[in-house]
């Protein structure tokens, strides 16, 4: 297949080695991956905030820019979920509503698209270590992804994966809300570090890189340092860490 890329702005920005190693996945797989340069915010961050005019003009570039894609894989389940569930609903009436039905149907979140679309469970992967998965929100309750980053984790040799008891407990970034409301959000973060710090795991893997930049925050200011990665990551390794 010919794969457009979706790269968030937080990846691009904070973590580019997040879109190279889903790259060397889908090559690895045999698929062609593109890299559409123009493409630039998705428009949650207005949307969330209620301002869906201002979302809707940045939403109506960014389908421009995939509306030629045979494939759109996205690399975060909010980011992807904005796309594929809240397109629809932002431009419900607007001249751009068929667009956005078609770019909402070509859309996958970057698990879903391996395990439900390539029908891919085992890519080839190995990575040493303990790791447990943090549920981003969107991914669970928008996209309903429980099951495919974790079959695909289960095929990855040498990894020890386990479940924390807060694993669909959010870890209180939430965008803006982190912003507006930085006790609460910290405080829920607290929360979710708690729960992965009681399963031993080295690593805390999950397919949102804005929740392991809080999850991260947390554990570094707090003294307890555990690495995080996104699922591309671990799926790229071949037996040595990331990065």
């Amino acid at each position: 297949m010919r794969i457009s890329l979706f790269v968030p702005c937080f990846v691009d920005a904070c973590y580019p080695q997040v879109a190279m190693a889903a790259v060397e996945v889908l090559e690895r797989l045999g698929h062609t991956v593109e890299f559409p340069e123009a493409q630039t915010c998705c428009g949650q961050p207005p949307f969330n905030t209620g301002m869906w005019n201002e979302a809707r003009v940045v939403a109506r570039r960014h389908m421009r820019v995939f509306e030629d894609a045979e494939a759109i894989v996205a690399l975060s389940g909010s980011c992807g979920a904005m796309m594929k569930v809240f397109y629809p609903e932002l431009f419900s009436g607007d001249a751009d509503e068929p667009l956005a039905r078609e770019i909402s149907s070509k859309t996958r979140e970057f698990s879903d698209f391996l395990v439900n679309v390539l029908q891919v469970t085992d890519v080839g992967a190995s990575f040493p270590g303990r790791a447990t998965y943090h549920d981003g929100c969107h991914s669970l309750r928008e996209l309903r992804l429980k099951r495919p980053p974790r079959t695909l984790l289960e095929n990855v040799r040498g990894l020890e994966l386990v479940e924390m008891d807060e694993a669909e407990t959010c870890c209180g970034f939430g965008g803006m809300f982190s912003v507006k409301f930085p006790m609460i959000s910290s405080a829920m973060g607290e929360v979710k570090c708690d729960s992965i710090e009681a399963t031993g795991a080295e690593f805390v893997i999950s397919s949102d890189s804005s929740c392991l930049m809080q999850i991260e925050g947390i554990f570094r200011r707090s003294g307890r340092p555990r690495r995080c990665l996104h699922l591309a990551e671990v799926l790229a390794s071949r037996g040595s860490l990331p990065g």
